[in-house]
């Protein structure tokens, strides 16, 4: 452990690896709410967060384990494609709570081109959120839509059926074949949108109509 009368223990988030306090202040200057997108071993969260002096204020979010719940996924909770609904869902409620712009916040993500918490960012900005961001490190849209895992999934139940069992099992315990993700994916986009589609739309004219 460094010694000496200029040393400075770090605060405690950092000590734990939880928060970079540089990165955090930067995005508080910018004065806007944060998209905040974390991922744990099973679940994408993504949350529009208001920092306040009294401390972060949460103005919506959406956790993927609700797309289990409320749309019927079958897909994994963690996947490209649920990142990207999560973002979507969570992008939705916060035009509904009037937010029109954010700025991402990866925590201590290595920002990897294509990754999960761009997904997540790039269903944010198809909401309709305004969002700063080079659209160079988005996925793919047939990454979004999990071709990959599909492809990947059919090739393996031919050459190593055993293999495939152990590694989509949560998928078969669903009885679900993960070769059908990308089509499942549509009709879970489309219940989402059906869902806040028409309020947002009722929310703008209510907006225009005030002046």
């Amino acid at each position: 452990m460094a010694r000496g009368p200029t040393y400075k223990v770090p605060w405690r988030r950092r000590r734990e690896g939880k928060t970079n306090y540089y990165k955090r202040v930067k995005l508080i200057k910018s004065g806007k709410p944060r998209l905040v997108v974390r991922k744990t071993l099973n679940y994408i969260i993504v949350q529009v967060v208001e920092a306040r002096v009294e401390g972060d204020r949460v103005v919506a979010a959406a956790h993927s384990r609700e797309l289990f719940k409320l749309y019927g996924w079958k897909g994994g909770g963690k996947s490209t494609c649920a990142a990207y609904l999560t973002g979507l869902l969570a992008g939705y409620r916060a035009i509904l709570k009037g937010v029109r712009e954010a700025v991402l916040d990866i925590g201590l993500a290595t920002p990897s081109r294509g990754s999960r918490v761009f997904a997540a960012l790039k269903g944010a900005v198809d909401s309709g959120l305004k969002i700063p961001h080079s659209p160079e490190v988005l996925p793919s849209d047939e990454r979004i839509r999990c071709e990959h895992i599909a492809t990947w999934a059919g090739e393996l139940a031919e050459s190593n059926p055993e293999f495939y069992k152990r590694q989509f099992s949560r998928y078969n315990a669903r009885g679900f074949d993960p070769r059908g993700l990308p089509s499942h994916f549509e009709e879970v986009l489309a219940r989402i949108k059906a869902d806040y589609i028409d309020k947002i739309g009722r929310l703008v004219a209510e907006v225009v109509e005030g002046g």
